[in-house]
């Protein structure tokens, strides 16, 4: 497939599988308005069945990655409740994509923004990034996925700090409550993801997906259950050519060449 940059977003695909999108509304720092939010949907559920899309990285233009919902931007008239099912619908378009999806955090992420990183599978912030689950600042409740998405990361009584004080935090202290896997200086974010998308996307792409989505279930499944997942899907990985690609590649001393089949 071939991704068109739209009103509110930007692509660069590589050769090597790696799909960059880049959030592009600088001058309001990246904030989603209705036209983003439906240029998001389309987006994931493109991406959702891309198999040449490996690695899906996402990003912020100029010097913020997202600072939430633009509450001032307008849209469509519609009862907030199915605003709030749309906003659903984006959230489980980003968190179903069967792809490794890194966050790179350049700037600010804060309120949905703070989330939609949360949602990729890693998180890569600047030095100069900062976080915050802004929304009781704005007497809102927390909001894309923020409330699941943070307990698994960082526990419930960190959560309920971040959510309750709506503080601004650091690259540092992000880091330090697990909310992101790595800092890096600014001048080196580019570099440090791309090498990351780039080994991922080297990476065997059925069995990838599978691992995502037996980890993203883990925390509501017994350790039977898990087993039983983790079964099925190495009698799928059996079946595969990329399987037997890097079975051979070790014996043979080389690095695999996986196809995704």
């Amino acid at each position: 497939m071939t991704y068109s940059d739209t009103e509110t977003l930007l692509f660069e695909a590589s050769d090597n599988g790696v799909l960059t999108m880049t959030l592009n509304r600088p001058e309001k720092k990246n904030a989603a308005n209705h036209v983003m939010w439906d240029e998001l949907l389309e987006t994931f559920r493109q991406v959702k069945h891309d198999a040449d899309v490996r690695v899906f990285v996402i990003t912020g233009a100029s010097d913020a990655f997202c600072s939430g919902a633009d509450l001032g931007g307008g849209g469509p008239a519609r009862h907030q409740l199915a605003s709030m099912r749309h906003i659903h619908d984006i959230a489980i378009g980003l968190h179903e994509l069967p792809m490794p999806t890194i966050a790179k955090v350049n700037g600010v992420a804060a309120g949905a923004g703070c989330n939609m990183a949360l949602g990729c599978d890693l998180i890569v912030a600047s030095d100069r990034a900062r976080f915050s689950e802004i929304f009781s600042r704005r007497g809102l409740s927390v909001d894309f996925g923020g409330t699941w998405l943070l307990p698994r990361l960082i526990g419930v009584h960190k959560a309920k700090e971040l959510a309750f004080f709506a503080d601004v935090i650091d690259a540092a202290t992000a880091e330090r409550f697990g909310i992101v896997n790595h800092v890096v200086a600014h001048d080196e974010l580019d570099a440090f993801v791309a090498d990351w998308a780039a080994r991922l996307a080297a990476g065997p792409p059925i069995a990838l997906a599978q691992t995502k989505a037996m980890l993203n279930k883990s925390l509501t499944m017994t350790m039977d259950e898990a087993l039983d997942n983790e079964g099925w899907a190495q009698t799928v990985n059996f079946s595969t050519k990329d399987t037997r690609e890097a079975i051979n590649a070790f014996l043979e001393k080389r690095d695999p060449e996986f196809k995704g089949r």
